[in-house]
């Protein structure tokens, strides 16, 4: 299924935006903003694994893993609290965590793009 392929680029498209922009990040203004950005990139992409297993899970067939829906339930608490601790308790600036958090939302963006440019759909 061609919904499943979308799934898998979304999380590589992730992960390559993670990868280049903590490098970015870390040669332009040093290992603690990265480390920011880092730790939001981590979290974009396990909201966004929780998520996909929301969506795989309210697909007909075998039930799914159950513990997925109560970790999607509390995905913004963990989300909140992880951010919490790497503010305040490790010190790090709030905003390369923040753009951190939109890796996943740039990886839909870049999907978009290459299904509409390369893809074709009849």
């Amino acid at each position: 299924m061609n919904d499943d392929r979308s799934l898998v680029r979304i999380v590589r498209i992730s992960i390559a935006i993670a990868a280049g922009g903590s490098i970015y990040v870390l040669a332009r203004f040093g290992p603690s903003i990265a480390a920011g950005f880092i730790a939001g990139s981590a979290l974009s992409i396990f909201s966004f694994h929780t998520l996909r297993r929301l969506g795989q899970g309210l697909q007909p067939g075998p039930a799914p893993f159950r513990g997925s829906a109560a970790v999607f339930g509390l995905r913004y608490i963990i989300i909140g609290a992880a951010a919490y601790v790497i503010v305040k308790l490790l010190g790090i600036s709030v905003v390369p965590l923040l753009a951190g958090l939109f890796v996943s939302a740039a990886a839909v963006i870049v999907e978009i793009l290459y299904e509409l440019l390369f893809l074709r759909h009849d």
